[in-house]
C-alpha cells in the first residue's frame, strides 16, 4: 500500500463460495402428514410429483421425528434434541424452564445460518413456529424470527396454524403485513409457493452461480382443513368406504412396495380411551357421509400440496438445476386425533385446551357443502388421523410410532444415484436431528467448532449419508430418548420402551411397554414382562438421557404450563389504539380479553347519517366479535365459533359520540354483552360461550374488518367495510379475570402446596 492508486495494488477479499458444483438444497416440511399419506407411501391420493422424486431417488421407511410441530422444527434446523434447544413443546407456553424457553441458543447455529456462512442464499418460506407466542409482535426484538437464525429472506406466519384461506397474520422478512383484503381465489399453499419460486427466480436473475438453501414449511395439512373446489372435486367419493378399508388398503400396498416385511401385523384400531376408533360401519349413514368428505378436503391438500411442489420442481428443471438439487420431502410429526371421534366443524372450539361446561358445542352445525371452504375451520374424526397413520398406532403427541414415524423421500440425481438392484427403500433407523449433519457432509460444508465467539453446543443427530449411499451400511443413530407431554420413549438397537401417559398420573415404571421393533415395527406385541431386564435398563437410560436433554420438569396436575412470564403483566394494561393503527398481533390482542370481562370504548369525532362501517373487530370466521354501523343503526356481531349472533344497538345519531362495547365474564364461561352509547344502555346479547384457547385467532382491528371476517353475511354485503367517519381511537380495558382463568387456577394451587409445606 503505497500513498496513490499507482503506486499501490488492490486486494480484493474473495466472495464466500462454497464448493465448485455445490448442491441446491430444498427441504419441504409438512404438517401433521401421516406415513401413509403419500403416494410413495402406500396413499390412493394421487402424487406424481412425490412418486417421479421416490421412483428416481430414495425413501427412509424407518424415519422418526418428535411428536408436536416446534420441537420437530427446533431439532431439523440444529441438529439438537428438542429440550436442549429449549422447545419441549409447542411454541405456545412459558412456564420459565430451560426446556420450554422457546428461543434457539446463541451457541447453537442453525443450518440456514451454517449454509448461510459458507456462501449459500438462504430462504424460508410458510410456517415459522418457533417464536414464543408472546413474541411474535411488531415491538418484539425479533431475536427468534426467521431473518435472526439465518434466512436472507422469509414470507409466511409465525404461528403454528391459520385459515388457508385467509391467512391471520402474514410476515414477509421482519414485517406484519398489513393487507385489508385478499385476492379473490387466493390460497396459502399456492402463495408460499408463488413466493419461493419468486426467491429462486430472483437469485439466479442476479447470480447465475450462488447455491440456496429453500425451506418450505407449509402450514397444510394441519387444521383447520381448508381446500380449493376443484381439488375437492377430484377427490369425491374416494372415501365413502371408510377408515378400515382404508388402512387395509394403504398396508398392503406398504407390504407390496417392499416398506415392511410380509408377516408384519396390521393393528386393530385404535382403542385406549380417549383415543378410541370405532367401526366405520357402525356409523349412521349422515355420518359416513359427512366424515367421508372431511377426508375428501384432506386428501385435497395432500393433492395440493404435490401441486406446489411440482411447481417448484418445474421451475428448477426450466433452470437446468433440478439434477443438482436435493429434495428432501417429510413430515414434522403424525397424522393427528384432535378432531375428537366425531371431528368438527368449528376447529376452535373443539381445540381447546381446558375442560369445558356440559353445554359446550364442539361441533357447530354447518352445511355439509361449507366444509373445506372459507367459512368452515373443520377437522377430521380421529379414524383418520388412525388411516393416515397407517400401518402404526396413535396419533400425533404421542410417542408410540403414529406420532413419530412420518414418510421421508430425498432426492438428487447428481449425488445420490442407485445401483442396480437398489430398491431405493431404507430400513435403517434414523432421526430428525441426523437431517441438519446429513446436509452437512451433503453440501460439504463444515460445523465450526466455535460459534459467534463461543463453543458451539455439540449436535446430537449423526449423517446418514451412508446409508443413503449403500442400502448395507448400518445406521449411526443407534439410541433416542423422546418425551412429550410426559408420554416417553426410548429406542436402541430394535427395541423400544414407551408409554402412553395420563395427565395427571404418577410418572412410574407401571407405564412402560416394550415393543421388539425387529419383528414387531408396528408395536402390536407388549414384552415388558418377557424381558424385565430390558426394560429396566432402558428406563434407566431413559432417564439418564432425561437429565443431560434437559427434560425435567415434566407437565403434572400443577397448572405450571398455564404460567406465563411476569413481564407480561403489561399485556393486561389498558391500551388505546388510535385510528390507522395496524391490526394487533393474535396474541397480544386475546390477552385484553381472555378469561375476563373487559370493555371496549369507542371514540367517534364526528358522525354524519351516512357514514358506516367497522368501527372495531377481533377474529373471524373461527370465532370474534364486530361492533359496526350500518344504514343508521349501531350493530354487534358475535361468531362464537361458527354461529352467528347479532344484536341490534340502536340509531347512531350524528355527530361526537361514545360507544361502549361492555363484556362481562360470568359463569360457565360465558359474556354477556352490554352496547352503550354515550352511556346510556341500548343493547344487550343474549349470553354467549367465550372465545378462548386460540380463538380469536385473527388480532384487532380499528376501522376495519381485515381478511376473514366476523360476519360473512356483512363481508359478502360490504367486503372489510372500512368506516367512514371520524374515528378517533379504541380503548381496551381489561377487567377482573374470570375465577377459571387457568393462570389464576395455577396460582391458587400453587399458593396452596407452598400452604401446605
Amino acid at each position: 500500500m503505497s500513498r496513490t492508486f499507482t503506486e499501490s495494488a488492490p486486494d480484493w477479499q474473495p466472495p464466500r463460495r462454497p464448493a465448485d458444483r455445490a448442491p441446491n438444497v430444498v427441504v419441504v416440511l409438512v404438517d401433521d402428514m401421516g406415513y401413509s399419506d403419500i403416494g410413495p407411501f402406500g396413499s390412493e391420493v394421487p402424487t406424481p410429483v412425490l412418486d417421479e422424486l421416490a421412483e428416481g431417488g430414495l425413501r427412509l421407511a424407518n424415519y422418526h421425528t418428535m411428536p408436536l410441530c416446534s420441537p420437530a422444527r427446533a431439532t431439523l434446523l440444529t441438529g439438537l434434541n428438542p429440550h436442549r434447544v429449549g422447545y419441549a413443546t409447542v411454541a405456545n407456553f412459558d412456564p420459565g424452564f430451560p426446556g420450554y424457553g422457546m428461543e434457539v441458543g446463541e451457541d447453537i447455529p442453525t443450518l440456514a445460518e451454517l449454509l448461510h456462512d459458507a456462501g449459500y442464499a438462504t430462504y424460508a418460506v410458510g410456517k415459522w413456529h418457533l417464536t414464543r407466542d408472546s413474541a411474535s409482535n411488531a415491538a418484539d426484538d425479533r431475536r427468534s424470527w426467521p431473518l435472526q437464525k439465518g434466512f436472507d429472506q422469509y414470507y409466511g406466519v409465525l404461528e403454528g396454524l391459520t385459515s388457508l384461506f385467509h391467512p391471520h397474520q402474514l410476515v414477509r422478512d421482519n414485517s406484519p403485513l398489513d393487507i385489508d383484503e385478499l385476492p379473490d381465489g387466493y390460497y396459502y399453499t399456492d402463495d408460499v409457493t408463488d413466493q419461493a419460486i419468486s426467491m429462486v427466480k430472483s437469485l439466479r436473475a442476479h447470480d447465475p452461480d450462488k447455491p440456496f438453501f429453500l425451506y418450505v414449511a407449509h402450514n397444510a395439512v394441519h387444521g383447520p382443513l381448508q381446500a380449493k373446489p376443484a381439488d375437492i372435486a377430484r377427490q369425491r367419493g374416494r372415501y365413502d368406504g371408510g377408515w378400515d378399508a382404508l388402512r387395509r388398503t394403504r398396508f398392503a400396498r406398504q407390504i407390496a412396495d417392499g416398506l415392511f416385511p410380509e408377516g408384519t401385523a396390521l393393528p386393530d384400531r385404535n382403542s385406549e380411551a380417549g383415543f378410541d376408533v370405532g367401526p366405520w360401519d357402525e356409523l349412521t349413514p349422515e355420518q359416513q357421509r359427512r366424515y367421508a368428505r372431511y377426508m375428501e378436503v384432506y386428501a385435497a391438500m395432500v393433492d395440493n400440496i404435490d401441486q406446489n411442489l411440482g411447481r417448484l420442481t418445474e421451475t428448477l428443471r426450466a433452470l437446468g438445476e433440478l439434477d443438482n438439487t436435493i429434495i428432501v420431502f417429510t413430515s414434522d410429526n403424525g397424522g393427528t386425533g384432535e378432531g375428537g371421534a366425531e371431528g368438527t366443524r368449528s376447529y376452535f372450539s373443539r381445540f381447546v385446551p381446558q375442560p369445558v361446561p356440559d353445554d359446550w358445542n364442539a361441533d357447530v352445525d354447518r352445511d355439509t357443502e361449507l366444509i373445506g371452504g372459507p367459512q368452515s375451520l373443520v377437522h377430521y374424526p380421529r379414524g383418520w388421523g388412525m388411516a393416515s397413520n397407517t400401518p402404526f398406532r396413535l396419533y400425533k403427541g404421542q410417542t408410540y410410532a403414529g406420532g413419530v414415524r412420518v414418510p421421508f423421500v430425498i432426492s438428487w440425481p447428481a449425488g445420490l444415484r442407485r445401483t442396480d438392484g437398489d430398491s431405493g427403500v431404507r430400513q435403517q433407523y434414523q432421526y430428525v436431528t441426523d437431517i441438519t449433519p446429513t446436509l452437512l457432509e451433503l453440501t460439504g460444508v463444515r460445523r465450526p467448532e466455535l460459534w459467534r465467539s463461543r463453543p458451539a453446543q455439540d449436535l446430537d443427530g449423526v449423517s446418514f449419508a451412508p446409508v443413503l449411499h449403500d442400502g448395507r451400511a448400518p445406521s449411526a443413530h443407534t439410541e433416542q430418548y423422546c418425551e412429550m407431554s410426559g408420554n416417553r420413549s426410548y429406542y436402541r438397537d430394535g427395541w423400544k420402551l414407551v408409554t402412553l401417559h395420563r395427565p395427571g398420573a404418577p410418572y412410574d415404571d407401571g407405564e412402560w411397554a416394550l415393543y421388539d421393533l425387529r419383528t414387531d415395527p408396528t408395536e402390536t406385541l407388549d414384552v415388558a414382562r418377557d424381558h424385565p431386564e430390558v426394560v429396566k435398563e432402558l428406563a434407566a437410560a431413559w432417564e439418564s438421557a432425561a437429565w443431560l436433554n434437559g427434560v425435567f420438569p415434566l407437565a403434572d396436575g400443577s397448572g405450571a404450563l398455564a404460567r406465563r412470564n411476569p413481564a407480561e403483566e403489561r399485556f393486561h394494561r389498558p391500551l388505546t389504539l388510535l385510528a390507522g393503527t395496524p391490526e394487533l398481533e393474535r396474541y397480544r390482542s386475546s390477552r385484553l380479553i381472555s378469561f375476563r370481562s373487559f370493555d371496549v370504548t369507542v371514540e367517534l369525532d364526528e358522525h354524519a347519517a351516512s357514514d358506516q362501517g367497522v368501527l372495531v373487530s377481533h377474529g373471524d370466521q373461527g370465532g370474534g366479535y364486530s361492533l359496526y354501523v350500518e344504514d343508521g343503526r349501531l350493530r354487534f356481531a358475535y361468531n362464537e365459533y361458527g354461529e352467528l349472533h347479532e344484536t341490534d344497538g340502536g340509531p347512531l345519531p350524528a355527530g361526537r359520540r361514545t360507544i361502549t362495547l361492555s363484556a362481562e365474564a360470568v359463569e360457565g364461561l360465558r359474556w354477556e354483552f352490554r352496547i352503550l352509547l354515550d352511556g346510556v344502555e341500548t343493547g344487550r346479547s343474549t349470553s354467549v360461550h367465550q372465545l378462548i384457547g386460540m380463538a380469536p385467532l385473527q388480532g384487532i382491528s380499528v376501522g376495519v374488518d381485515r381478511r376473514s371476517p366476523v360476519s360473512w353475511p356483512v363481508y359478502e354485503r360490504h367486503r372489510s367495510f372500512r368506516y367512514t367517519g371520524g374515528l378517533r381511537s379504541v380503548t381496551y380495558a381489561p377487567g377482573p379475570q374470570a375465577p377459571y382463568d387457568p393462570a389464576r387456577v395455577a396460582r391458587a394451587l400453587r399458593e396452596a402446596a407452598a400452604a401446605f409445606e
